[in-house]
């Protein structure tokens, strides 16, 4: 059986499905301060307050007040660490929707059911992977 390779690096990606992009777009970057960190396309954007990446999709559908949480994703350190979390994880029999697939920006992912349903990401990021913040305490 595998080993859990190491430790993942924290949770510092959230995607959000959001009905009126360009308005949240400027509410996170023009209210809150974020910085964009790539634009994928007309219906997804990422921002960053620089030691995390959140992700704004188009959502087709109305929001009735209920936030519309997409995936969350854990940080990873490397590209190799990523695809150990991958064998790892088909090894454990967790279900898997995707392979590893490189993204426009550098990062690469794959994403996974949790036993309740939710969508997690194990992600590699340029931008954030490899930041160490606090040591988790033994």
């Amino acid at each position: 059986m595998l080993e859990r390779p190491s430790r993942l690096n924290g949770l510092r990606h959230l995607a959000l499905l959001v009905p009126n992009l360009e308005e949240c777009e400027r509410f996170y970057v023009d209210v809150l301060g974020m910085q964009l960190l790539h634009r994928a396309n007309e219906d997804l954007v990422y921002l960053t307050c620089g030691n995390d990446n959140l992700s704004l999709g188009r959502a087709y559908a109305e929001s009735h007040g209920v936030p519309l949480v997409d995936h969350y994703g854990f940080i990873v350190d490397s590209v190799e660490e990523l695809d150990a979390w991958y064998q790892y994880l088909k090894a454990q029999g967790v279900t898997l929707l995707d392979r590893p697939f490189d993204h426009g920006d550098g990062a690469r992912s794959f994403h996974l059911l949790d036993p309740a349903g939710n969508k997690v990401q194990p992600l590699y990021h340029p931008a954030i992977s490899g930041q160490r913040f606090n040591q988790p305490q033994a």
